[in-house]
Order: structure tokens, then C-alpha cells, then sequence
């Protein structure tokens, strides 16, 4: 390196060395300033990095200078993230669902980088979630970067909405491929939903981002302004059970005072409730009357009571019923060869 550009740099070197190698436990003195600047053939002098330093201090660098009897030295002192944020964003890269762990990996080492090499380690952690299960597809974080700037550009999108075969690969849907107007992101369930306008249908939909394929943007401005400004997306979220389609009701349940936690989790603070004496009340909601919805229902148990409308009280009795009905053994004629039990240690199911 010629001897003037290294110069040139050099204020960009002392930089780089403090913010990577120095935090308060482990200053560095002029002598390895001095080392580090000559490993990078830039040739300096104690009296030449304590200018560069107080250069550094007045542009607005944040370098302490520790003075003691084993010599000193300086550290970088302000950083952009203290290491409780930075282990508070390596969690949550850490447990994100819809992120792959090829990704959560990638994400995780340039957070190391902005710690320093003394506190990257600490970085290093394992965060447990119970049942966590890591999207395969590699594509989605940039299909969120497409996605985000569409709705930047007011423009539609088109891509294709993908489906699990039996190989456990992800594969386009028959007759899936879509074009809709972008509106709102929405994180839930651990998922990354896309809020969008169905021009064909002329309604709002939700998709999915993981399960969605090719994602590009297109010409078109987007479509479904008024249909989007009526939506009340945290009422929308929470109404919406498993972000799973339905038909939307408005639904008065009752349950008992010490599950009124649990309601409030699901609905949100602004939920219409009404105590009832008794320990019990009730709560009016509107809710996408589906599947995931008797589940989370039945979840909760004889606790959870349809006041109204009574169509949906009986919908969700036909529901139930149909659901035992499942489980009786199919009448074959034949007796069944009963199971050889497992070599394991694991529970024999066979009966």
C-alpha cells in the first residue's frame, strides 16, 4: 500500500481496530494501535495517534482514554446497540419462525460484528421454544423486501402460492398463481402475513409470506384504497383466528372470571366485554367463524360457552360431533393383526 493512501486511511483503521478489538474491560494501548496500523502497512508514531484519537473524539467518536500504572489505553465506549439489545435482537433472530436457520446464522455473525470480538461470544446463545419449527423456504427474506417495496411504489404483485407435497418439498399450488395490491404486513402466530386486495373477488385476503413463490412487482397501481381504509388491522388480527379464512360473525362468548387473561391475549384490551355476577363473563367479538376458531374454542374446553348467534352455536355442536364421529373404528370384517411393539423405550400405542 503506498504510503499516502495509507494515510489516507488511517484514521478509518484506528476506527476499525477500537470498535472491533476494546470495550471497557479490554483497552488498547498506543503501542498495539501502533501495531495494528504497521501490520497494515501504515507506518505511525505514539505522538500521531493521540492527534488521531482527539480528531476522532471531536468528530464525534465516543473513545475513552484509561490512565493506570499497567499503561492504559483507550476504548471504544458508544456503540449503536448495548449487548442487552444486541442479545435481545439475537433471540428473537434466533427464535423467528419465518426466518431459515441458514438466515437466523447469516443474521446472528453480522450482529456479533457490531459487539466487538470480546462480547461476540456472549452473542453465542441457544434460545429454546417449545415445538419451534424453522420455515425451509429460503426465499422469503427477500420476498418481505419485495413485498415492502411495492407497497413503497404503490404497485401490485404477482406470485404463486405454494403448498407441502409428500416429498416435504414446496411446490406451487395448481392454479396459483396471483396478482394482488399489497396494503399491510402483519406479524402473527409466529408467521408473516401479507394483508393484500383481491381485485378478481374485490375483497381483502391474507397469504401466507412463506408459502408464497416468485414474488414480483408490477406496473399497475395498486387497487382497494377504500376497501383497505375500513380495515382496523389490530381489531383485523386478532379476529382472525390462525390468520385462517372464514366467515365473519359477530359472536358473544361467556367463560368463566379466571380465564378472562386468556381472552384478553386473544382479543386485546379494547375487547367488548360485559361481567355477568357469578364468576362469569362475556365477551362480543368479531370473529372469521372457522376451523381454527372452534379449535382455539375447544382448547379451552367446557370453560369456553357460545351465548350467540345461535347458528353458530349449533355450527360448532355439528363440528364437535362430526370430529368424534372420526374417531370410531372403521367397521373392515376383518380383524385387525395387532402391532409388534416397538424396540424402544417409547409408549406402546398399538392397543
Amino acid at each position: 500500500m503506498a504510503k499516502s493512501s495509507g494515510q489516507k486511511l488511517k484514521l478509518l483503521y484506528i476506527i476499525k481496530f477500537l470498535s472491533e478489538n476494546t470495550d471497557e474491560h479490554h483497552p488498547a494501548s498506543t503501542a498495539d494501535i501502533i501495531a495494528y496500523l504497521e501490520a497494515n502497512d501504515i507506518h505511525s508514531q505514539r505522538k500521531s495517534v493521540y492527534d488521531d484519537v482527539e480528531k476522532l473524539c471531536d468528530f464525534g467518536y465516543d473513545i475513552i482514554q484509561v490512565h493506570s500504572r499497567q499503561g492504559g489505553g483507550y476504548y471504544m465506549a458508544g456503540r449503536e446497540f448495548e449487548l442487552a439489545e444486541l442479545k435481545l435482537l439475537v433471540d428473537a433472530v434466533q427464535s423467528s419462525r419465518f426466518l431459515t436457520m441458514k438466515k437466523s446464522r447469516s443474521l446472528i455473525r453480522k450482529l456479533e460484528q457490531m459487539a466487538g470480538k470480546h462480547d461476540a461470544g456472549k452473542l453465542q446463545r441457544q434460545v429454546y421454544v417449545a415445538g419451534r419449527i424453522k420455515t425451509e423456504n429460503e426465499s422469503i427474506y427477500y420476498s418481505i423486501d419485495t413485498i415492502h417495496r411495492a407497497i413503497q411504489e404503490n404497485r401490485q404483485i404477482t406470485f404463486q402460492y405454494l403448498d407441502w407435497n409428500l416429498k416435504k418439498e414446496l411446490v406451487p399450488r395448481v392454479n396459483s398463481e396471483k396478482r394482488v395490491s399489497p396494503w399491510a404486513m402483519i406479524w402473527q402466530d409466529e408467521n408473516y402475513y401479507l394483508a393484500a386486495y383481491d381485485d378478481v373477488d374485490g375483497v381483502m385476503k391474507h397469504y401466507r409470506v412463506d408459502k408464497m413463490g416468485g414474488v414480483e412487482v408490477r406496473r399497475e397501481a395498486r387497487t382497494g384504497m377504500e376497501q383497505f381504509q375500513k380495515v382496523d388491522l389490530a381489531a383485523y388480527t386478532n379476529q382472525i383466528f390462525g390468520m385462517y379464512g372464514g366467515r365473519e360473525e359477530i359472536v358473544t362468548i361467556q367463560f368463566p372470571d379466571r380465564l378472562i387473561g386468556v381472552v384478553l391475549d386473544r382479543f386485546g384490551r379494547d375487547a367488548d366485554i360485559r361481567q355477568m355476577g357469578e364468576g362469569l363473563f362475556r365477551i362480543r367479538a368479531k370473529v372469521m367463524v372457522s376451523g381454527q376458531f372452534y379449535g382455539w374454542l375447544t382448547g379451552i374446553g367446557r370453560d369456553a360457552v357460545i351465548i350467540s348467534p345461535a347458528s353458530v352455536r349449533e355450527q360448532y355442536r355439528q363440528w364437535l360431533s362430526e370430529i368424534l364421529a372420526s374417531q370410531e373404528p372403521q367397521e373392515t370384517g376383518k380383524q385387525e393383526p395387532k402391532a409388534e411393539k416397538a424396540e424402544s423405550n417409547s409408549p406402546d400405542f398399538s392397543g
